[in-house]
């Protein structure tokens, strides 16, 4: 049962925000990462590719929260399939956003496409990622209203001009009392008082993920063949 759902696009802090849910209780928390880790987790996503009907709580099913794409994409259907669910849109700077996110473009196109040509440990995870392939362009379609695939980013304009849109229309869809519109800049304080929840007194909001942090995981999955991801396994 989810009781917190990311609605932000990739890049606007979702992986800070996973760890921060995940300190605050409501963990396992959903992220893109998860799959890397658990390849098979793919397979549960694997209807939408073309558009069809995924089981909410197959998808989710030992997660209480969700952040980051393909998860967030659909902030809209998990929002009326989990009524009681509070919704957490993380944003950024757009101009920051837009240059994070070409950034994790520019990686993902250097990234091995086939799993013949992937190191061996890491051949699952690039499978899983290529039957998610249809997903990913389905969801770039439709957020930047026109032909996108993994490691192609829209220009500039475009691209911000999604992100715009995005944020208005999560803005307009839910009653404020049910959104938080979040800057992972703002720490503990406005997502522990949306939450209803008292923040760690032992440490600081976790700041996860940046680009060094990125290039680093890509690094490693061509040098040393394994996944390397920005949280702690148990997270």
């Amino acid at each position: 049962m989810l009781e917190v759902i990311g609605a932000g696009l990739p890049r606007t802090g979702t992986t800070s925000t996973k760890a921060a849910l995940e300190r605050l209780g409501f963990g396992p928390c959903y992220h893109t990462f998860e799959i890397l880790r658990h390849p098979e987790l793919a397979e549960r996503w694997l209807p939408a590719g073309s558009g069809g009907p995924l089981s909410w709580e197959r998808v989710f099913a030992g997660f209480r929260s969700c952040v980051d794409w393909p998860a967030s994409f659909f902030w809209r259907e998990l929002a009326g399939a989990y009524p009681d669910a509070k919704v957490v849109l993380t944003v950024r700077d757009p101009d920051s956003w837009y240059a994070s996110f070409r950034m994790l473009g520019s990686l993902s196109a250097r990234g091995p496409m086939r799993e013949d040509d992937a190191p061996e440990a890491v051949r699952p995870v690039v499978a899983a990622m290529t039957r998610l392939r249809p997903l990913f362009e389905r969801i770039g379609r439709s957020v930047f209203e026109e032909d996108w695939r993994p490691g192609r980013v829209p220009d500039e304009d475009r691209a911000v001009a999604a992100y715009h849109r995005h944020v208005a229309a999560v803005r307009a869809a839910l009653p404020a009392e049910r959104l938080l519109v979040f800057d992972v800049r703002e720490g503990w304080g406005p997502l522990c008082a949306f939450l209803g929840v008292t923040a760690p007194p032992d440490g600081p909001f976790p700041h996860l993920n940046d680009a060094a942090s990125m290039r680093r995981m890509f690094e490693l999955m061509h040098t040393e063949g394994r996944v390397h991801v920005p949280f702690p396994p148990g997270g």
